[in-house]
């Protein structure tokens, strides 16, 4: 029994670690634990957060000279507790394509060129802090049929659609049976340390909208900055706002972060703000540890704000 055990182990393992040929895949993953106290505004709490803690597996296969099958299946692993809203592994990005010198054709399931546009813009992403906790446009979607376009003199291009599969996609009331009943883009820039992006969704998640995004790094200082404006397909949300990041490394182990973000909804008055500020300490190449304060607002016309803040620290490993 045991005997057999170990030859099932050595099956299992050796594709992902030891195999050579045409197979080009590694195992890949992250762990990211932090414990937060967290306000309110009625009661507080202590907790232990698993932050997207992940594990996947991705390659490439070479079928003919410059033409490769490409693909990956990423699962969050809810490493405090086990349980992903009720799943063991949570699927994240997951898809399968061809890459040539043409770009990349690929479908599964994936962040939106608009999400992936924003770059590393969101310096507490996966956070409290985490943009989407205040801004529309941070999605990822099933049943997405996506180009990337090689890059061109700085300039890449990507665009994704979503065929509904009979279901209502953009939330209109009916249900939908045509190949783009919701579409995602993004034109990008990027030239030594400075990267600009223009990028929008038409009936994602009940949205339309488009975002402006642009990152510099000056020396040890990286600043990044985006204007975005949306609203939903039912007319009850009118939103624009404007979010602002800055790092600054002190030497090789230290960053200090801050960034503040802020959107106000013209149909009805009401904003959304948040602030983070914190700081990493690499402790080796893969490993840091890291500190954090966020306070989250949101105001209502009419009504008290509703406040939101947290305290952690916690660890970060990548394999």
């Amino acid at each position: 029994m045991k005997k057999s055990l170990l030859t099932l182990a050595i099956f299992v393992v050796t594709p992902f670690g030891f195999a050579s040929g045409p197979i080009d895949g590694k195992v890949y993953g992250k762990a990211n634990l932090s414990v937060v106290s967290q306000d309110f505004g009625t009661y507080d709490e202590w907790a232990l957060n698993s932050n997207a803690s992940r594990l996947g597996i991705k390659g490439k296969t070479e079928i003919y000279q410059g033409l490769e099958i490409v693909y990956q299946a990423e699962y969050e692993v809810c490493i405090d507790s086990g349980d992903c809203k009720g799943q063991t592994f949570k699927q994240r990005n997951t898809f399968a394509g061809i890459k040539g010198g043409f770009g990349m054709v690929w479908a599964g399931k994936h962040d939106t060129p608009t999400k992936l546009s924003q770059k590393k813009i969101d310096l507490f992403n996966d956070l409290e802090g985490d943009m989407k906790n205040t801004f529309e446009g941070e999605n990822r979607l099933s049943n997405v049929i996506g180009y990337n376009s090689p890059t061109i003199n700085g300039f890449t291009a990507s665009v994704a659609m979503i065929p509904a599969e009979g279901e209502d996609v953009d939330q209109d009331g009916q249900n939908d049976t045509s190949l783009n009943d919701g579409m995602s883009y993004s034109i990008s820039y990027s030239k030594d340390k400075m990267y600009l992006a223009i990028s929008g969704d038409q009936d994602i998640d009940k949205q339309d909208l488009i975002r402006l995004v642009g990152q510099y790094q000056i020396d040890a200082l990286k600043l990044g900055v985006m204007y975005q404006q949306n609203e939903d397909n039912l007319g009850t949300k009118d939103e624009s706002g404007y979010f602002a990041s800055a790092a600054y490394t002190l030497d090789k182990n230290i960053t200090l972060k801050a960034q503040y973000g802020a959107i106000e909804d013209d149909v009805d008055g009401d904003e959304e703000q948040t602030l983070s500020l914190g700081a990493d300490y690499k402790l080796a190449k893969n490993t840091k540890l890291f500190a954090f304060y966020t306070d989250n607002t949101d105001s209502k016309v009419g009504s008290s704000d509703d406040d939101f803040s947290a305290i952690g620290i916690g660890m970060e490993h990548k394999f």
